[in-house]
């Protein structure tokens, strides 16, 4: 019979000792977790955070675009261009993507296709801003008896004894730089009365800020593409930290069920290990997103899922391999079981690790934006997927099995001659 020309990537029959190095690798994971928790505190006292939170979590402004040509048509533009011009004015922290929507232009409906920008700015206006231009409002009218004059992102909320015409407040602000928001009907109204309580008359003067600002870079980079803003909102940071809630419940429930996973499809020596190597696989990707102060989103929270679940196969596959051993080798230790599983599974571990691994590679390289922070979570998450079915799961279900499950010693029947001769007929148990 002629010899095959394929190479393998590993010998057929590979024997490395994996039980053996055991320790040392739940060591390195002890030590590479309590690195991680290290690497929050210390964001925490250097950052003023744990993480680097988008606008998903610590809150924000959204603003929306369109853009059309000098003719007042509707144009598409590369959301690639925008990111550029955005980062050339030094702006960080942004997600930005693409928005679709109907509208009517010269009485025909048409589809727009726009761009929606989430900073983690509140305002154009920085602190010192804020406080100096408040100042020298209530020294401006202090015949008016203000009380409060306070900036709350681009609106700058007065309480006083006496109504200040919209007229007078657009003067003095736009002394001070800005560009104020005209009032509407309803607004007009209502800043004209008087709280029913307190006497006091509660207005709002709204300057051009942060939308504006966004406007001009677009305009400047784009040119003669005109970019208008069609909405700009707010997101609080009280709905940032309930999204972040819901986040840390999303990981637990899937921990939680795929623990019940385990225990029903192998039994309950299975379930722990499994749950171990998927938390470490999550606080490993949490950390090296600490370290390099990469930005967490919701799809940040997305990746981690996808991980898990990457890990949750990963760890299922050995287990099962483990599981027929265990059937098949009855005469063998269960640490020769796992090293002869793990040995049989290696080749395919490789190719599979090393397959996700450069798609998800080209995808950090080439993608940006969300697929960008995706595919560097799903890096990070193969390594240690792959590192944590062989060296997290399977030694936990070592010292389970070994500590709840080796079973009762076995008895010899018909005396110490029996015995004698059973333990010289018995194969040794690492004899393969």
């Amino acid at each position: 019979m002629s010899e095959h020309k394929f190479r393998y990537m590993l010998t057929p029959g590979s024997q490395f000792r994996f039980v053996s190095k055991f320790k040392s690798w739940i060591v390195l994971s002890i030590v590479l977790t309590a690195a991680t928790i290290g690497i929050l505190f210390i964001n925490k006292s250097v950052r003023g955070e744990y993480m680097n939170w988008t606008i998903d979590f610590a809150g924000g402004t959204e603003i929306m675009f369109k853009f059309h040509d000098a003719s007042g048509k509707p144009v598409t533009v590369d959301v690639g261009k925008v990111r550029d011009a955005y980062a050339a004015a030094g702006e960080h922290g942004l997600d930005i993507g693409e928005i679709r929507y109907t509208d009517k232009v010269n009485g025909v409906e048409e589809t727009i296709n726009g761009i929606s920008v989430k900073t983690p700015r509140f305002s154009a206006l920085e602190e010192p801003k804020q406080q100096s231009s408040a100042a020298a409002f209530r020294e401006a009218f202090a015949k008016y008896d203000i009380s409060k004059a306070s900036w709350n992102g681009d609106r700058l909320r007065v309480r006083a004894k006496k109504f200040i015409p919209f007229d007078e407040g657009k003067a003095v602000l736009e002394k001070l730089g800005f560009e104020v928001r005209p009032w509407d009907s309803k607004e007009e109204k209502s800043f004209a009365t008087a709280d029913e309580a307190t006497k006091d008359f509660n207005q709002v003067f709204t300057v051009r800020g942060l939308d504006r600002q966004y406007e001009k870079t677009l305009d400047e980079a784009l040119a003669p593409v005109d970019a208008v803003v069609i909405q700009s909102s707010g997101v609080g940071a009280r709905a940032g930290d309930k999204l972040r809630d819901d986040a840390a419940k999303s990981l637990i429930y899937a921990i939680a069920l795929i623990m019940l996973y385990l225990a029903f499809r192998f039994d309950i020596r299975y379930a722990p290990g499994a749950a171990f190597a998927v938390i470490h696989d999550a606080v490993m990707v949490i950390g090296v997103y600490a370290l390099t102060w990469t930005e967490v989103s919701l799809t940040t929270v997305a990746a981690l899922l996808t991980v898990m679940g990457y890990s949750v196969n990963e760890t299922v596959i050995s287990f099962d391999r483990i599981r027929e051993n265990e059937s098949k080798l009855k005469g063998k230790s269960i640490e020769r079981i796992i090293d002869i599983s793990i040995n049989e599974r290696l080749t395919r571990t490789i190719m599979t690790a090393s397959t996700v691994f450069a798609t998800t590679l080209i995808m950090n390289i080439f993608g940006t934006g969300l697929v960008k922070n995706f595919a560097f979570a799903m890096n990070v998450g193969v390594i240690v997927a792959t590192y944590s079915s062989i060296f997290l799961a399977a030694p936990i279900f070592l010292w389970i099995s070994k500590k709840w499950y080796s079973g009762p010693p076995r008895r010899s029947h018909g005396g110490p001659a029996a015995a004698a001769r059973a333990a010289a007929t018995t194969p040794s148990s690492d004899e393969e």
